[in-house]
């Protein structure tokens, strides 16, 4: 009984001590110091005030200038991008269609992206107007061909509408020496001022992104008049321009007297990948006025605050935080059911907040079933959609897809492809005579040997459709590919499989072959054609037989010849 009234009493104590009774007493113990603090503060020198607001603002310009790296970052991870995609991707017609499919949607900075040749002409553009326009006066494209590396420019004004920019490079040879190509974009200033908004709008700060002539690139927007000039001839900033520019420091402040008299406090950090430096300026007068002003106001307002804390407490904690998280967690309850992807963690909770804890993570285990069975489901689901069941071997989506994957990697090595296409003889007859049932059986077992032949070849075994089959040999010549269809004939044939309707009275198969070393004007489909003209002859030979065709490029007639 003494337990359970010891129970009862640890209850009451936790709901005395609950969320509400907490938030009472935080209130108390937070008023009284703070009063005494901004008292103080009323009495602290102008230089701890000013100390704290270079501090505030020496964050603002941090996080700003990592932004801006940010925005580096990001173009340059695009420019190699699409100098991957122009040096693997074969001719500039083929890389410009997918430069334009690809430039993403989410970088609005990005002005226009670019393929430029040997000459210095716009050969692709993600702006019509650009292609064929000569850039080969730009310093950033001879740097990025001479550094072999990203190169970020000064100020510039676009050739096709005399816009503010700034133009991002990397050459192509970095990723292919054979490919005489620059990757580039131009970067619209107004983006990069943005970024900046949160250093504009205050009494006493300038801030300013420069390039490495010392001319303004970017501005907040109430400063924006004082983009395109030189540093030097702004007159709050000019005093030191050679210091923060000349500076082979990454980042560093500085004090000086400004033009106007003001003693001004200076922040400056390069942007990693440019020349670029934000520089923010300080006039010490200004922000200490106003650090004033923010203190007398904010001890007026403290008296005041301090009257309806204790009484707000106990009304704000239960209509704005018992009641949500009550709600909260039904919700979580629910959720857990669904989809969402949440996780919490519970340490030190009040009692209010366990219910809360509970439902997120029976959400979170429940969720990470869930996405465990789909990963598995997807993954059946792949391998169901590029293997045939019947035979064992890839199907025609899974054969193409490897097909055109030797077809670029022969390309890029400049070596021999060959494919045999293998049909079976008279199937329809055995069909016919023996049932699908048994030809179900007979395409399995031509399956099996021609999964074999492939292993000892290397080469890669589909089923391309019905009684049909391919057999793609990567880094093989005409002669050596005779030799195998002739392989896979033998096999067949001596598989000795009934089929009294076929002159040779089992199953045999008739091969095609054709062989050819990848060209920029070829494609796989020709590849497939030829082997496919050379089955058709070996079927008008008497069946049973292996006949080659030879692979010749498209004619000025654009027709495809093929010899046998």
């Amino acid at each position: 009984m003494s337990r359970v009234s010891f129970n009862r009493k640890r209850v009451k104590l936790k709901q005395l001590l609950g969320i509400r009774a907490r938030l009472a007493l935080l209130a108390l113990i937070l008023v009284a110091p703070l009063m005494l603090e901004r008292a103080r503060s009323l009495e602290d020198t102008r230089a701890k005030q000013v100390a704290h607001a270079s501090a505030e603002f020496s964050t603002l310009a941090q996080h700003t200038a990592d932004a801006q790296r940010e925005v580096v970052s990001s173009v340059e991870t695009v420019l190699k991008s699409a100098a991957y995609i122009r040096a693997s991707a074969g001719g500039v017609s083929r890389s410009c269609d997918i430069l334009r499919a690809s430039l993403p949607v989410n970088l609005p900075w990005i002005r226009s992206l670019m393929i430029i040749g040997k000459d210095g002409r716009v050969q692709c553009s993600t702006r019509n107007a650009l292609v064929g326009v000569d850039m080969s006066d730009r310093l950033s494209l001879q740097q990025a061909r001479k550094a072999g590396n990203f190169v970020f420019s000064d100020f510039l004004l676009a050739k096709s509408d005399n816009q503010p920019i700034v133009m991002a490079a990397y050459p192509v040879s970095a990723i292919n020496a054979e490919v005489d190509s620059v990757i580039a974009a131009g970067v619209n200033l107004d983006w990069m001022s943005k970024i900046m908004s949160n250093l504009g709008g205050r009494p006493g700060i300038s801030a300013v992104l420069v390039d490495s002539t010392g001319t303004v690139l970017a501005a907040p927007p109430d400063q924006a008049s004082m983009i395109g000039r030189a540093l030097d001839t702004v007159p709050l900033l000019s005093a030191i321009a050679d210091k923060a520019i000349g500076s082979e420091q990454a980042e560093g402040s500085l004090s000086f007297i400004a033009a106007d008299g003001s003693k001004r406090a200076v922040r400056f950090a390069r942007i990693d990948g440019t020349e670029s430096r934000l520089i923010v300026s300080i006039d010490e007068a200004k922000v200490s006025a106003a650090i004033n002003r923010e203190i007398r106001t904010a001890y007026l307002q403290l008296l005041f605050v301090s009257l309806f804390v204790l009484l707000g407490a106990l009304v704000a904690a239960e209509k704005l935080i018992i009641q949500p998280i009550e709600m909260m967690a039904a919700m979580a309850k629910r959720f857990g059911q669904g989809d969402w992807a949440v996780r919490a963690t519970r340490s030190r909770l009040p009692a209010e907040f366990i219910p809360l804890a509970r439902a997120f993570e029976a959400m979170a285990a429940q969720l990470g079933q869930r996405e465990r069975e789909l990963v598995a489901t997807n993954d059946r689901l792949t391998v169901m959609a590029s293997i045939d069941m019947l035979s064992g071997l890839a199907n025609r989506r899974g054969f193409q897809s490897r097909l055109d994957f030797e077809w670029m990697k022969a390309l890029q090595y400049g070596s021999d492809l060959s494919i045999l296409m293998i049909d079976v003889d008279h199937f329809k007859l055995f069909n016919d005579t023996y049932g699908h049932p048994e030809g179900d059986v007979c395409l399995s077992r031509l399956g099996e040997t021609l999964a074999g032949i492939a292993a000892e070849t290397m080469g890669f075994a589909g089923r391309y459709g019905g009684e049909e089959f391919c057999l793609l040999l990567p880094n093989t010549d005409s002669s050596r590919a005779l030799e195998i269809g002739e392989m896979v004939r033998a096999k067949v044939q001596n598989l000795a499989m009934p089929h009294c309707t076929s002159t040779y009275q089992t199953v045999t198969v008739s091969v095609g072959v054709a062989s050819t070393r990848p060209s920029d004007s070829q494609r796989p489909g020709d590849l497939i054609e030829a082997a496919d003209a050379a089955l058709y002859a070996a079927k008008h030979r008497g069946r049973n037989a292996v006949v080659e065709h030879g692979f010749v490029r498209v004619t000025d007639s654009g027709a495809i010849q093929l010899a046998s």
